[in-house]
Formats: structure tokens, C-alpha cells, sequence
């Protein structure tokens, strides 16, 4: 890669990276096909030994799965694109803005860790850009080797090759920030005043095998402290909620219990409604909009339940924005992020700007 020429006594840049998991560029078996193969040839998320591995995946996987998968993936596709690019994008739109208000002079992007815009350029971009302080922002509150460390590892990866690497300062977790579990409790609430509340509700979050646990994964446990703590906030009994792991994939033994069976037997037993809530996802996506509002929804449906309910994802929220500015800020401390006045008023400007192109996006449809 070439070395932008070095200018002494420039200005150096800081800059705010929200990274998401990835998604197709579209809902096609070939696109599909592409994302897929990068996403599970990850050693982070599939811990097998790599010759087994590759023809698994390029024999059986990649050719039965991509044109089933390309299918759920055209039921949630907007006319805009992909709903998790769209709804990151926002978010890092907005959360500029949101910096700016606050006093901070900083570059927002995003970047995916799979497909496009992928991490590396982005952050070839950044460097390119003059921005020599660069904060990595996931967009997962809990922290999981199969995710977060996936994103640490393609960061690292990425400088291996750098001469003049940027500073670096990467965020781990924020499962059990107070402006995280408010925002979720905001929207919750919100949706509760327009549809009552349910006889149970469920938080469903990502699975992962159980062996990820058992080898010193602090993940199981970070779900559980969100979803006791937004419990809490909630005034929730321990029989008015309860926790499941979503999105199982493959023979193994993943972390319990399972979101789809729960629902049947909630159903079977005589709940008539629940609400599915996903806090482990900040945007919505297909396992949200297709995993759980489409199938989970038929499966608590048919068993018997009578009213089932999906709470949108924190996605644009205004709650949720001002929560990722407030983690970001915790983490620039020390940085000299701060405007002049001048600069607080042009950053005004520059926040109703970034509020009307995620408007134009189509930010609060």
C-alpha cells in the first residue's frame, strides 16, 4: 500500500469508525454466495480445523446455502438496499452530527467487517484523509471472539503492513452502559404506549456454540447482565421475561435456550402474546426482519399463540444515537477532539446537515 507523504507539523485527525457485521451487496445466490464465504472462512467464527473446514463449506455449504439464504435475504431487501448497511449508514450520519453538537471535531465512517464498504479501505481512506487517532466503535454491545475480536483482528491485520500506523484505541464492549439499556428501554416503552404489553417478552439474541463459553467466552453472561438490567428498567418479574439464543447453524450444541422451540412451548403452554426483542443487534437485519418477524413469528402463530409482536431494533433512534456519541466520547478522552466556538457553531450547521441527508436516507420511516 502506498505511504501518504508525511507533511511535518500537519494537523493530525481524529476519527470515529462504526463497524457492523457485513451484509450481501444483494439478494442474489452469487452475491450471497461471495458475502458468505468471507464471512464463515473466519477462524473466529467457525473453529474447526481448516482442511475439514474448506470442503465443508465450498462442497456442501456455499452451493446448498447461498441460493436459500439469497431468498430470505430478497423478503427484507429495501428499494434502497441492504436494511443493515442502511440503517449503519444513518447511524454514522447522525452520530457526526451528535459529536459535533457535543464539541467534538471528529470524522464519522462506517465499514463492515464482511463485504462492503469493507474495514480496510475505510480505514486506508482515513489514513489517506490526514486521521492519525482512530477509534474503532463495534456496532455489538456484547463482546463475543466471533465478532468484536473478529473486527480486532481485521484491524490489526490491516496495519500489519503500515509503516506509519495511526493511533489506536478500540472499544470492547458497552453491554451495561446506562445510555445503552435507556435507549433499548425508550424504545421499548414506546412501543408498549402504542401496542400494551405482552404477557412475555422475549430477548433474543445472536447464538454461539456452547463451547465458546465453555473456553472463557465472557458473551453468555454480558446478554444476561443487558437483559437483567433493561429488566430492571422495565420493572420486569423474572416470569414476565426471558432470555434466548438465536440463529443456531449447524449439529452442535449452541448456547440455550433456543429462541424458535421457547416460542412454541410459551405458545403450547398458553401465553397468547408475546414481544421479540433483539438487544444485541443495534440494526435491523435479516436475522431480525426475516429470522424472527417472519419465522419466529409463524412458529409461536401455528403452536397457538394468538399475538405475536417485533420490537424494531435502536437503528436511528435519537436515544441511541445520543448513546453511541456518549460511548465514543468516553473513549476519545485524552484526544484533542474539542472545537473553538467558531468551530461549535459551524458544527451546528454541520449537525442539521447530517440530520436532513439521514432524513433523505430515509432516517424515522
Amino acid at each position: 500500500m502506498q505511504e501518504p507523504t508525511y507533511t511535518h507539523g500537519a494537523v493530525a485527525k481524529t476519527a470515529v469508525v462504526l463497524v457492523n457485521l457485513g451484509t450481501p451487496d444483494a439478494p442474489t445466490a452469487s452475491a450471497v454466495r461471495r458475502y458468505l464465504k468471507q464471512f464463515l472462512s473466519d477462524p473466529r467464527v467457525v473453529e474447526i480445523p481448516r482442511a475439514a473446514w474448506w470442503f465443508i463449506l465450498n462442497g456442501i455449504i456455499l452451493p446448498l446455502r447461498s441460493r436459500k439464504s439469497a431468498a430470505k435475504y430478497a423478503s427484507i431487501w429495501t428499494s434502497e438496499g441492504s436494511p443493515l448497511k442502511l440503517h449503519t449508514e444513518k447511524q454514522a450520519v447522525l452520530l457526526r452530527g451528535y459529536m459535533g453538537e457535543r464539541g467534538h471535531d471528529v470524522q464519522v465512517a462506517y465499514a463492515m467487517r464482511y463485504g462492503t464498504p469493507a474495514l480496510p479501505d475505510v480505514l486506508a481512506k482515513l489514513k489517506a484523509d490526514g486521521c492519525d487517532r482512530i477509534l474503532i466503535l463495534p456496532a455489538y454491545p456484547q463482546y463475543s471472539g466471533t465478532t468484536t475480536a473478529s473486527i480486532f483482528d481485521a484491524v490489526f491485520s490491516h496495519y500489519t503492513n503500515i509503516r506509519n500506523i495511526p493511533e489506536l484505541r478500540l472499544v470492547k464492549h458497552y453491554h451495561d452502559h446506562e445510555a445503552y439499556i435507556q435507549a433499548l428501554k425508550k424504545s421499548v416503552l414506546a412501543y408498549w404506549e402504542m401496542h400494551a404489553r405482552p404477557d412475555k417478552l422475549v430477548m433474543s439474541f445472536h447464538g454461539v456454540p456452547k463451547r465458546t463459553l465453555m473456553l472463557g467466552d465472557p458473551y453468555h453472561c454480558e446478554c444476561h447482565k443487558t437483559a437483567r438490567l433493561l429488566a430492571a428498567e422495565l420493572k420486569l418479574g423474572l416470569d414476565q421475561y426471558i432470555v434466548t439464543f438465536q440463529s443456531r447453524f449447524g449439529k452442535a450444541e449452541w448456547l440455550q435456550p433456543y429462541t424458535a422451540p421457547t416460542l412454541v412451548k410459551l405458545a403450547k403452554d398458553g401465553v397468547r402474546r408475546v414481544d421479540v426483542l433483539c438487544p444485541g443487534f443495534t440494526s435491523d437485519c435479516l436475522e431480525t426482519l426475516e429470522e424472527i418477524a417472519m419465522e419466529a413469528k409463524q412458529d409461536f402463530l401455528t403452536a397457538g399463540g394468538k399475538e405475536f409482536h417485533y420490537i424494531p431494533c435502536l437503528n436511528e433512534t435519537p436515544a441511541w444515537i445520543t448513546a453511541l456519541a456518549e460511548i465514543a466520547e468516553q473513549h476519545l478522552v485524552g484526544w484533542p477532539t474539542m472545537l473553538t466556538p467558531m468551530m461549535r457553531e459551524e458544527a451546528k450547521m454541520a449537525a442539521e446537515a447530517s440530520r436532513e441527508r439521514a432524513r433523505l436516507l430515509g432516517a424515522g420511516k
